[in-house]
C-alpha cells in the first residue's frame, strides 16, 4: 500500500485526485497507475484502469488470473467492472469511498452472484494515510468565501 500511496503522490503533484494503484502477480508488481483524467482529458484514466492496462500489456493477456490490485481508495463502478473483466483475484484498498465506492460502500460488485466472476476484497489497509491524503487534497481546493 505504501507504493500505491507513492503513485497517489504522483497524481497529486500533477494536479490530479491522489489515487494510486498497483497490480501484483506472484508477488511481483506488473502494473502501476495513478489518476490521470485531467491531463489526458480521459474520464476512464483512473489509477486502477491504468494499472490494469499496464499489467495486461506486461502479461500479454487481458485476463489477469491470480492478480491482486492494491489501491488507495475503494474502486468506483467503472473500475470494479474492469476488475471483473480482468478476472482479478483480490482487491486490497485503503480508504472507503462512501459516495462512489462499488465494492463495500454501495454495490458489492466483487461478491455479486449476478456476475460471472467474483473476487476477494480487503479494506482499511493504511486507511488513515489514504483518507488523509484525499481529505487534504480536497480541502486545499475548496473555495473559502470572504466577507
Amino acid at each position: 500500500m505504501r507504493e500505491a500511496l507513492e503513485e497517489a503522490g504522483k497524481a497529486e503533484c500533477a494536479g490530479e485526485i491522489p489515487v494510486g494503484a498497483l497490480v501484483l502477480i506472484n508477488g511481483k508488481i506488473v502494473g502501476r497507475g495513478h489518476n490521470h483524467c485531467i491531463q489526458t482529458h480521459d474520464p476512464s484514466a483512473h489509477a486502477e484502469i491504468l494499472a490494469l492496462r499496464q499489467a495486461a500489456r506486461f502479461m500479454k493477456n487481458y485476463r489477469l488470473p491470480g492478480s491482486i490490485l492494491i489501491v488507495t481508495v475503494e474502486p468506483c463502478v467503472m473500475c470494479a467492472g474492469a476488475l471483473v473483466q480482468a478476472r482479478v483475484e483480490e482487491v486490497i484498498y485503503g480508504a472507503a469511498d462512501t459516495k462512489a465506492g462499488a465494492l463495500d460502500s454501495h454495490f458489492h460488485i466483487g461478491s455479486s452472484l449476478q456476475l460471472n466472476h467474483r473476487f476477494a476484497v480487503t479494506s482499511g489497509i493504511l486507511e488513515t494515510e489514504c483518507s488523509a491524503r484525499l481529505s487534504a487534497f480536497f480541502a486545499s481546493r475548496r473555495y473559502v468565501a470572504s466577507d
